[in-house]
């Protein structure tokens, strides 16, 4: 199995991952995580498979140098634009994550890694990577696709033969993750060389809603539901994604 990149996939991860209320949720999450969490003071920040550059763009908005590192050109090549047009300034570059630490001489502020990890065939590979790249005293914020979620939704579809068989990985040019992340496992994983701050989970509840419910919810209510339970204990773990801010030990 190889690392999967989205190079023939870009228009319809677009049309797929941003073009609702998914998208919507998860860019809310990930901002108000990040807003308090962050310092109040411009940081160099490096987005590892940035994609089209929605949480760069962002956190560009906001006073910060950012780096853009992206393996797909189609992908890169729609980030590039989202910044032109917003006349925002960023350094972007085409390259693998295998690839970085022999571009980049510096260490960042702040490091992110979004819906990274489960497209990789060996995620845990680029944990000590990550770590590399970041400041002593700065942060990795860390989203993934979970597992568990995955297990749950399966259980509610009464798909009993699929997780007997324990395949839950996407098809070939599907949107579903080829590597699902068991947090637990990710989280002893990261142990030896991240403190993991903060837990949230990425849609908690939306993707379990019946369509007809779906429909009719209001974005706004939507976002303000999910914010406020994000990290509630028992709902926060059922998030599609999860999402850690960690700081190197």
């Amino acid at each position: 199995m190889n690392d999967r990149h989205f190079d023939e996939l870009a228009t319809r991860f677009a049309e797929k991952i941003y073009g609702g209320a998914k998208g919507a949720i998860r860019l809310a999450v990930l901002q108000a995580d990040l807003a308090e969490a962050l310092p109040d003071r411009p940081l160099r920040i490096l987005d590892i498979g940035a994609g089209l550059g929605h949480m760069a763009l962002w956190l560009a908005e906001r006073g910060h140098q950012l780096t853009l590192a992206e393996p797909a050109a189609p992908m890169l090549d729609g980030a590039r634009a989202r910044f032109a047009e917003a006349g925002q300034t960023a350094t972007f570059i085409q390259a693998p994550w295998q690839d970085l630490l022999g571009q980049l001489t510096e260490r960042y502020d702040l490091v992110l890694c979004h819906a990274v990890l489960e497209w990789l065939a060996e995620p845990e590979s680029i944990l000590p990577v990550l770590h590399q790249l970041t400041a002593p005293g700065g942060w990795l914020s860390l989203a993934f696709y979970n597992r568990d979620a995955l297990v749950y939704r399966n259980l509610l579809k009464g798909h009993f033969r699929k997780l007997r068989s324990n395949r839950l990985e996407g098809e070939k040019q599907s949107l579903t993750p080829q590597k699902p992340l068991d947090p637990r496992e990710l989280k002893a994983q990261l142990e030896p060389m991240w403190l993991v701050e903060s837990e949230s989970g990425v849609r908690v509840f939306h993707d379990y809603m019946p369509k007809e419910f779906q429909g009719k919810a209001e974005l706004l209510d939507l976002l303000e539901m999910e914010l406020a339970h994000r990290r509630h204990p028992t709902f926060a773990g059922l998030g599609r994604y999860l999402h850690w801010v960690c700081r190197p030990r």
